[in-house]
């Protein structure tokens, strides 16, 4: 493959640009901060963003113009062409969460961009990784802004390479979204002599009329609502797409709630519970006792499990027992729309819960980790496996003899799902239920597959993670070749 361009990303328009949006933020932010007050960083910017569009119709200029070329793509049969990519080189996604992990203070770094925008030296990586950081210290709402307004500029960004001369050039094809609604493509990368380059499909301006030069393209925006007008563009480009495209948009569409339980309808072996799409007028009506569960779908009664429409991470996740707890929960919520399913007790005989997330590549089923708990609503870290040896112990044995003991009792189901879902890469976060099913929570292509637990605390994760990244990196020099057989998925690994 050729070698990389370096061209200059920083554009003297961008700067000034850029600088004349931000620095007065930054002016406002250390004022609000010697005057102790609440500063909304997200209001400001979009006040400068409003008064930079009143230039525009003034006939001042464009000011939010991207530095390379981004028309909607002619609806013809010709291949895209592709031209050589014009990136900006930035930290990363992988690279900053591994210093958040770590307990770096990312602080003193976020303050050096903010210095960097205001002397209008700043390049567009460096705009994007500051929102990345602002997202990281908790200020999801002003790293989004940020996002959006460097986006606006700039759209192709690389990751950092290991490689001085990569062996495959990767394009992902990414939404506008925060930090977790993307595949963390980066992490699965990680140590692979594989260039990755991502483009950003932002609202209002679809796909360039040229594409970045690639060898393999894979779409890492997910099925959430936000990523919605992102997947359709792409979709649309599908049949003309000038290279290998894994993850098709029209399949990452069924891992919705509401869609997963009705594509997997069937299959022996396997409990997915019906997933209700509701409005907050029907609950408010069924905490009230003007509804019956009954009246919703005939399957669902008390207790059930709620959750606000695209959550993810547990976040607004309740085991509801009863109208009184349903009525609790809508107080403290503001939404208008969520899920609803029926509540699945799937504690084992000692009492304790234990989820799985297995990784999905290349239509082999890996064993990612484990989680123990005393609780039903279970994710890694509040499960604690850090503090307790016995839990490591068999999470380490569920790795260890996955092929022969989880994988192979559940070898049938997991071949049909992994069939009917046709991702070529996603997670499955599961258990078991009492009758011995595979009870399904959640397919997703965005959850966190990494490399950052200490070797110190969980020796037998960084092995087990390798493997995965390899075999990803392998798939994506397979369809790199143009191989689209079948691999071999006899075996689970």
């Amino acid at each position: 493959m050729s070698e990389p361009i370096h061209l200059p990303v920083t554009n003297p328009r961008f700067d000034r640009q850029l600088s004349s949006i931000l620095v007065g933020l930054i002016i406002a932010f250390q004022h609000a901060v010697l005057a102790r007050s609440n500063f909304d960083l997200k209001v400001l910017l979009q006040r400068r963003c409003a008064d930079n569009a009143r230039r525009r119709q003034g006939g001042t200029g464009a000011l939010l113009k991207s530095v390379w070329t981004v028309n909607m793509l002619p609806n013809n049969a010709e291949p895209i062409a592709l031209t050589v990519p014009r990136y900006a080189d930035r930290i990363g996604f992988a690279a900053l969460t591994h210093r958040a992990f770590d307990g770096a203070d990312l602080r003193p770094l976020r303050d050096q961009l903010f210095a960097k925008i205001a002397a209008g030296t700043a390049e567009a990586g460096e705009g994007l990784d500051l929102s990345l950081i602002t997202q990281l210290l908790g200020d999801k709402q002003g790293g989004l802004a940020i996002q959006d307004e460097i986006l606006a500029f700039h759209q192709l960004y690389r990751s950092p390479c290991v490689a001085a001369k990569p062996t495959l050039r990767v394009l992902a094809l990414a939404a506008a979204i925060d930090m977790g609604g993307n595949t963390p493509i980066e992490f699965l990368l990680e140590g692979a002599d594989i260039e990755l380059l991502t483009l950003y499909v932002v609202k209002g301006v679809g796909l360039p009329e040229q594409l970045p030069d690639h060898d393999v393209a894979i779409v890492v925006a997910s099925d959430s609502e936000e990523c919605r007008e992102a997947l359709e563009v792409i979709e649309r480009a599908v049949p003309r797409w000038p290279r290998p495209l894994l993850n098709r948009p029209s399949d990452i569409g069924n891992l919705d709630r509401d869609k997963l339980h009705r594509l997997l309808a069937g299959i022996e072996g396997l409990d997915i519970p019906t997933t209700f799409s509701v409005t907050r007028s029907r609950l408010t009506d069924l905490a009230g006792g003007t509804l019956e569960c009954g009246d919703i779908a005939s399957e669902l009664r008390f207790p059930i499990i709620a959750r606000p429409r695209g959550s993810h991470a547990g976040v607004g996740l309740a085991k509801l027992d009863d109208r009184a707890a349903l009525a609790g929960y809508l107080s403290g919520r503001q939404e208008q729309e969520f899920f609803i399913a029926r509540f699945v007790d799937y504690s084992s005989a000692d009492g304790l819960y234990r989820k799985y997330r297995i990784a999905v590549v290349d239509g082999r089923p890996f064993a990612c980790h484990m989680a123990i708990a005393d609780r039903w609503d279970i994710w890694y870290l509040n499960a604690n496996m850090a503090f307790s040896q016995s839990k490591r112990d068999e999470e380490a044995a569920f790795m260890r003899d996955f092929d022969t003991a989880f994988g192979e009792r559940h070898r049938n189901a997991l071949a049909a799902m992994i069939d009917r879902i046709g991702l070529d890469y996603f997670t499955i976060d599961c258990a078991e239920n009492k009758q011995g099913e595979l009870l399904i929570f959640e397919a997703d292509n965005t959850a966190v597959v990494h490399n950052m637990d200490s070797p110190d605390v969980f020796p037998y994760k960084q092995p087990q993670m390798r493997k995965i990244f390899a075999a990803f990196a392998a798939m994506l020099h397979r369809y790199a070749k143009g191989d689209r057989a079948a691999p071999d998925r006899e075996r689970a690994a």
